[in-house]
């Protein structure tokens, strides 16, 4: 199974969410997802099994219950596809931290004025340059 067709279902979207928290105990999980999604404990079940499979998730038994975690493998394969793609928001996010920059800036120059400060953050002189 493809890792896009894991990731497209929601719910194992939000599996994935519970479990990037830490380990979980699958009885955790599924009443969580019973309670967000309206779906069954066996249809639950179906989603971590397709996630284990598909090695997006491990399990290890501990006396009656089941651990599931993430394993970030394919995870991992994701990130590096996506890499190619990074570049169209990559320059969005730095063109806002820009923007975001500039305002905090002229959002400060007023204050500093009114407090007789120059932009570089010093006092002006009481003496003209002239007098010394």
């Amino acid at each position: 199974m493809q890792a896009f067709d894991v990731l497209g279902d929601p719910v194992r979207r939000r599996i994935l969410e519970l479990l990037a928290d830490g380990e979980q105990a699958a009885g955790v999980v599924s009443k969580v997802i019973r309670t967000e999604f309206g779906i069954s404990q066996p249809a639950v079940s179906r989603h971590l099994r397709v996630l284990r499979q598909s090695g997006f998730a491990t399990v290890r038994p501990d006396g009656t219950r089941r651990l599931y975690t993430v394993d970030s493998a394919p995870l991992r394969e994701v990130d590096i596809w996506l890499e190619r793609f990074r570049r169209f928001w990559t320059q969005r996010l730095d063109a806002l931290g820009t923007e975001l920059a500039r305002g905090r800036r002229e959002r400060r120059e007023p204050r500093d004025k009114a407090a007789g400060t120059s932009s570089a953050g010093r006092q002006p002189s009481t003496k003209s340059e002239e007098d010394t």
